[in-house]
């Protein structure tokens, strides 16, 4: 009688969340609020910002395939909302600088399951890290250097390609090809806010390096935590 080993398994294919696609959308809305919030008021731009949100949290969760917990679309939706609620008391649009770590934060939720609990040093890290990308969104303006990101952004999937589980899913590398050439065309035709020292394509170079910086952290987390092992390599 021959029992089942791991080496027998049928190769399933990985789902990961689309962590580069949330990245694109969050450039493009936090380029247009910032077009937006020196036109109209705060409160018209808030169902751009919940669509900009749903968008980003769909190119997280929605590609794993996995029912969403109630628990990670709590953490997910909370700080957004009571960002908003600061917003419409005028304590400033502090909502759009959150959406500079939302993909990257959604990634992290999207491995948050009892085997592999969030840990509050990677909490921290987060929060470290979302810190620097706000002083790098707002520094920009005076060096430049710090929007390059933005002119990444079109040749990421194509440095992609070397890895054979991204090569096997044609959909995602299309969508993110275009996505990227689209944030870049994109960022020079949205004209510059009036009253503002910098164009869109630096502010959007600005959340493109510091969306990237954060990302690339938060996919380099582990996905799941040490366990103990027999020596026949089963994990337990």
């Amino acid at each position: 009688m021959r029992f089942m080993t791991l080496g027998d398994a049928a190769p399933v294919l990985d789902r990961r969340p689309w962590t580069f696609a949330g990245v694109c959308v969050m450039v493009v809305s936090l380029t247009l609020l910032a077009y937006g919030s020196s036109q109209v008021p705060v409160i018209q731009l808030l169902p751009w910002y919940v669509v900009a949100y749903l968008l980003i949290g769909a190119c997280i969760f929605f590609p794993t395939g996995r029912l969403t917990s109630l628990r990670q679309a709590a953490a997910f939706l909370l700080p957004g909302t009571l960002l908003v609620v600061l917003a419409l008391l005028d304590f400033g649009l502090w909502a759009g600088g959150w959406l500079l770590g939302l993909p990257a934060w959604g990634l992290l939720l999207s491995r948050w399951t009892p085997a592999n609990p969030l840990r509050v040093l990677q909490v921290l890290k987060f929060f470290s890290l979302l810190a620097l990308g706000l002083v790098i969104f707002t520094l920009n303006v005076i060096f430049v250097v710090f929007s390059l990101g933005l002119f990444v952004l079109p040749i990421i999937p194509f440095v992609r390609l070397v890895d054979p589980a991204y090569r096997v899913r044609p959909f995602q590398t299309g969508a993110e090809v275009l996505l990227g050439i689209a944030v870049l065309v994109l960022a020079f035709a949205v004209p510059t806010p009036e009253g503002t020292w910098s164009s869109s394509w630096i502010e959007a170079g600005g959340a493109a390096t510091a969306g990237l910086m954060i990302a690339f952290w938060a996919r380099r987390v582990p996905r799941r935590s040490k366990r103990a092992q027999f020596n026949s390599g089963a994990v337990v």
